[in-house]
C-alpha cells in the first residue's frame, strides 16, 4: 500500500485506523507493538508520520461483523451539535462535554470524532488533539489536513496557549505556582494507565496554576499548560498537594465527599481557553469555552474565605 498526498504527515495509527474500521482499537496498537507493520521494510511506532511515497505492509486482519458497529445515537449527534462554539473554512470546535471521549477505545464505543462523522457533513474531519473523557472544553478538529498539520506543529512545538479551570481540594496558599516534573505513563491492567513524576524517564512537562478565587476548602485555579502530556493537571496538581476535586484516579474519596454533598458530580477540570499562533496563510485563532452551568452552581455553594 503506497502513501498518497492526502495522507503524507499523517500518524500510521491514524491512518491504520482509518484503513481498518472494522478492526479493534486495541488489535491495530497490538499490530504495532509487535512489529507487524512495516513501512518501506521497518517496524514503526505509533507516532511515525507518513511521507508521500511510503510503502505500507499490513498484515492480513479480520475484521469484527460490521453489524456489531455502534452508531452513535441521534440524541449524541443532537447533542453535539450543540456544543459548536466555532467554526470556519478550516476548523471545527466545540465545548465538549464531560463524559464523552474524544474518540472510540477499549470499551467505548463511539466519541466526538465518530459522532461528527456521522453527521455525513464533512468530506474531512480529524481531531487536531484530545481531551481525556472527563475534562471539558474547547476541543478542536481540523476540516482539511494543510489545517491539521498546522495544529499538529503548533501542540507539538509550543506555538499555542492552552487554559483551564481546575477546582483544587484543600487551601491555596500564596500566589501563583509553576510545576516543571517529567510525566511517564504507566500501564496497571489491560488499558488503564497511571502517570507519575519520572524525572528520568518521563516526557518533559509544565504547569502554571494561578489562583483565581479562593474558598474554605478548596480553591479555583487557571492551569496554562505548557506541554500536552497524558492527565499532567491533575499529576502536578497532586504534586502540590492539592488534587483536582472529582478526580476519582488522583484524588482522595474523602476530599472528595463533601464536594459531592455539594452537588459535583464529575471532575472539576474545564478547558476554557486555546490560541494558536499564526503559521504561515493560517492566521491566528482563539476559541473560548464558557464553564458549564453543573460548574458553576458548584461554586455557587462553596462557603468563600472571609476577608
Amino acid at each position: 500500500m503506497s502513501v498518497g498526498a492526502k495522507e503524507d504527515g499523517q500518524r500510521i495509527d491514524n491512518f491504520l485506523l482509518k484503513q481498518l474500521p472494522g478492526v479493534p482499537k486495541s488489535h491495530v496498537y497490538q499490530l504495532l507493538r509487535s512489529g507487524q507493520v512495516r513501512i518501506n521494510g521497518g517496524r514503526v511506532k505509533a507516532e511515525r508520520k507518513l511521507a508521500k511515497g511510503d510503502e505500507i505492509r499490513i498484515p492480513p486482519v479480520r475484521d469484527v461483523d460490521k453489524s456489531q458497529a455502534v452508531r452513535p445515537p441521534d440524541a449524541m449527534l443532537n447533542r453535539l451539535r450543540a456544543t459548536i462554539i466555532h467554526e470556519d473554512e478550516h476548523y471545527l470546535a466545540i465545548n465538549k462535554p464531560a463524559g464523552v471521549a474524544s474518540h472510540a477505545g477499549s470499551g467505548i464505543p463511539y466519541g466526538v470524532i465518530e459522532a461528527i462523522r456521522a453527521w455525513n457533513k464533512y468530506e474531512f474531519i480529524e481531531l487536531a488533539h484530545r481531551l481525556d473523557r472527563d475534562t471539558s472544553g474547547v476541543l478542536l478538529l481540523a476540516k482539511d489536513r494543510p489545517a491539521l498539520l498546522r495544529a499538529q506543529r503548533a501542540f507539538k512545538y509550543g506555538d499555542t496557549e492552552k487554559r483551564y479551570f481546575a477546582l483544587l481540594i484543600g487551601r491555596w496558599r500564596g500566589e501563583d505556582r509553576d510545576v516543571d516534573a517529567a510525566l511517564v505513563k504507566n500501564r496497571l491492567n489491560g488499558e488503564q494507565h497511571r502517570v507519575q513524576i519520572d524525572e528520568e524517564d518521563g516526557k518533559p512537562s509544565k504547569s502554571r496554576f494561578s489562583p483565581k478565587e479562593r474558598y474554605r476548602d478548596a480553591t479555583l485555579c487557571e492551569v496554562q499548560i505548557f506541554s500536552g502530556r497524558t492527565h499532567q493537571i491533575r499529576v502536578h496538581a497532586l504534586a502540590l498537594g492539592h488534587p483536582v476535586a472529582g478526580d476519582q484516579k488522583y484524588g482522595e474519596r474523602t476530599d472528595n465527599k463533601p464536594l459531592r454533598e455539594l452537588g459535583l458530580k464529575r471532575m472539576f477540570l474545564h478547558s476554557h481557553f486555546l490560541k494558536l499562533l499564526p503559521d504561515g496563510t493560517f492566521d491566528k485563532l482563539i476559541v473560548n469555552a464558557p464553564m458549564p452551568d453543573e460548574l458553576r452552581d458548584v461554586l455557587s455553594r462553596l462557603p468563600k474565605i472571609r476577608s
